[in-house]
């Protein structure tokens, strides 16, 4: 990593707001006015609209975004299949879905010279990536740049670092995430990573690591609040996207493509992230979520997690989601005659939990920071013997969470495993063992 890079990285500037329709040049006069697609685009660009979402869903849910670019997108060469590394993609099919608690370490070291795409390691997910329904849960680890750009038609990318800083470069501009900050590419949006971070251990250890979560069906939004009323949870105003920056390099450029599952290759004669000008709402962007707004009790029990809810993809049923991103963030605990940790529960819900940094308030350990938990639909799950007896014999006087940031993919169906997660030498064998020792306490009255 160069020191210019992070000198870039630190002097970004952002848009801001989530949803909002932006417009951003990198050069004066690349936006035409009055008109999206004029006879002749300013400067001698080329005038492209990219679509998220159907032409002809509401307006409130439309995504799309107008380009304006040296040369159009339609001008490469064919592409041809590589191999897919460890990424899979739904329908997940090799495996039987388990209903067993399940919990990884983080993921090993990797092999010299592995990059963010070569680095993705698909736990699994499900639904259908073709049929635009379901999700994939992914991890990462990476000790290179990204000389080679990828996009994915299959879904839009929420990334989640857990060790090092990544500079994202986008045909939007460029974004800066760090550990406590999310990123989320939209579907067929193309980029490429670079590390900002170097392994902290003199090179024993990858210098970024982390999860993201492929959203196949409707892109996230933020969710409705209901009773909570007009302000709480994310703030759209945090949410910041990039100022237009381009690339103007003539050159054989390597662009993957994530296409129905498989990775395709082709060589361009030039950089596709060439965009001067754009205007829209099909967007990247990146989120601190310390900023996230908690609201919990201020009088007894415990709210649902649902509170904690950054952002979300809705399903064609109301109040169902096809996932769910939430975030344990720092918080207070007032709640009296209440057990404050998360309570004993199963879920119709599938659940995907990971940990950026610190502790989880319901497991005492072997919850670490880069590792995850599954818990699949109606697995029962909750405190461990530790977490649940210290809570239950604590005094309850207003307690501050901030040693901790947890996050969880929520999912509407059960989480199929890949082989490769399902027999990988880090999953925890003995994970049942957390809920051992808890103990009868039952002593009906006479």
């Amino acid at each position: 990593m160069s020191g210019d890079a992070r000198k870039t990285a630190e002097g970004l500037s952002y848009l801001s707001g989530f949803g909002n329709e932006h417009s951003s040049e990198a050069v004066p006069g690349a936006l035409p006015e009055g008109r999206n697609s004029p006879q002749r685009a300013p400067l001698g660009l080329y005038a492209e609209q990219l679509s998220g979402t159907a032409f002809t869903e509401p307006r409130a849910h439309n995504r799309r975004s107008w380009l304006y670019r040296i040369r159009p997108s339609a001008a490469h060469p064919a592409f041809t299949r590589t191999d897919n590394g460890a990424i899979r993609t739904a329908p997940f099919t090799e495996t039987v879905p388990d209903p067993n608690r399940l919990r990884w370490n983080p993921l090993p070291e990797p092999p010299a010279g592995t990059d963010f795409l070569g680095g993705l390691w698909t736990l699994g997910g499900n639904g259908d990536a073709a049929q635009r329904t379901g999700m994939a849960v992914h991890l990462y680890h990476a000790d290179t740049s990204m000389e080679r750009v990828f996009s994915n038609a299959d879904g839009e990318l929420l990334i989640v670092p857990e060790r090092g800083a990544l500079l994202l470069h986008t045909e939007f501009g460029l974004l800066r995430v760090a550990p406590s900050e999310v990123a989320l590419i939209p579907r067929g949006v193309r980029f490429r990573v670079e590390l900002l971070d170097s392994a902290d251990d003199g090179g024993r250890a990858p210098a970024a690591r982390g999860y993201v979560c492929e959203n196949y069906g409707a892109p996230f939004r933020l969710p409705d609040l209901g009773p909570i009323g007009a302000n709480g949870l994310a703030h759209a105003r945090d949410f910041r996207a990039p100022v237009a920056a381009y690339q103007d390099v003539e050159g054989p450029v390597e662009v993957v493509n994530k296409f129905c599952g498989n990775l395709w290759t082709a060589t361009y004669d030039h950089s596709p992230l060439d965009v001067v000008a754009w205007h829209g709402n099909h967007v990247p962007y990146v989120y601190d979520l310390r900023r996230f707004n908690v609201i919990g009790t201020i009088s007894y029990d415990h709210p649902d997690p649902s509170i904690f809810t950054v952002l979300t993809s809705p399903s064609d049923t109301p109040g169902l989601a096809g996932i769910d991103f939430v975030v344990f963030a720092p918080r207070w605990l007032v709640g009296e005659d209440t057990f404050r940790p998360p309570y004993f529960h199963r879920n119709v819900m599938s659940e995907y939990m990971g940990l950026v940094e610190g502790a989880y308030d319901a497991k005492a350990e072997g919850f670490v920071p880069g590792g995850g938990s599954l818990h699949n639909m109606m697995s029962a799950h909750g405190p461990d013997r530790e977490t649940f007896d210290r809570a239950s014999a604590a005094e309850l006087a207003p307690q501050k969470v901030d040693d901790g940031l947890a996050f969880m993919f929520e999912t509407r169906w059960p989480v199929t495993l890949t082989p490769h997660a399902a027999g990988a030498e880090h999953l925890q064998r003995g994970y049942d063992g957390v809920w051992q020792g808890l103990e009868r306490h039952f002593r009906p009255l006479r």
